[in-house]
């Protein structure tokens, strides 16, 4: 059986699946790798310890690292799901935000990034918006400063993937929180243009995090990319 590639986001780790891996009937491995400091070299990284074949799935900072590995190894991929994340590259304006949150970051306030500049982007309203916080900074604060250098600066000078998503014709998931402020519906619905073979699913109560806000609806949806 083709075993199923997760891949978190930025300053996550497995625990932002929420445990839905092993819900959805294939073999799961959760993989990111950090000791590099853009997405080409990120993503060498991952084809080096991935398996021959695999599908993948990844989640903002997953699924612009998903792209990439995408555009490296397009033969290895057997379908693609793509959750909360951005096709294009990184605009101006978010790329000036990242020195500052480095420094501060390299500085000792890591949690104060992720409390001031990060979290509060994350989650729709909902009676366990506290608790998924809470383990937002958890998973945050246990990769560190220098994991939140690398994975700022790989965003920040990340390669337009729209060339890369027209190009593929496999089977394939674009999913996302419906009130996501970070990677809104028009990133969702332009990947849908570029994979016009895609299943778009928008998935009600959730923002930037439906695996741990939505995690029946979630794992339903990659079940039925699964099938």
């Amino acid at each position: 059986m083709t075993p199923l590639v997760l891949i978190p986001g930025m300053m996550c780790d497995a625990r932002m699946w929420g445990g839905i891996d092993a819900t959805l009937g294939v073999p799961v491995i959760h993989h990111l790798p950090t000791d590099a400091d853009s997405m080409p070299a990120l993503a060498t990284l991952f084809l080096r310890d991935a398996p021959p074949r695999f599908a993948l799935a990844g989640l903002s900072l997953g699924g612009i690292l998903a792209m990439e590995i995408l555009r490296q190894a397009p033969a290895r991929i057997t379908r693609l799901a793509l959750l909360d994340t951005n096709p294009r590259a990184e605009a101006p304006e978010a790329q000036a935000r990242r020195t500052p949150q480095i420094a501060r970051a390299h500085a000792g306030d890591l949690e104060g990034v992720m409390r001031d500049d990060m979290k509060p982007n994350y989650l729709a309203p909902g009676p366990r918006k506290i608790e998924i916080l809470n383990l937002c900074m958890d998973m945050a604060m246990s990769l560190g400063p220098e994991t939140f250098a690398r994975q700022s600066r790989a965003l920040r000078d990340r390669p337009d993937q729209q060339a890369t998503l027209a190009a593929y014709k496999g089977p394939a998931l674009i999913l996302m929180g419906a009130e996501d402020r970070l990677c809104p519906l028009d990133r969702h619905q332009l990947m849908h243009e570029l994979m016009p073979q895609a299943h778009l699913q928008i998935i009600p109560g959730a923002a930037h995090l439906p695996p741990l806000e939505r995690p029946t609806e979630t794992a339903a949806a990659l079940r039925d990319w699964l099938a």
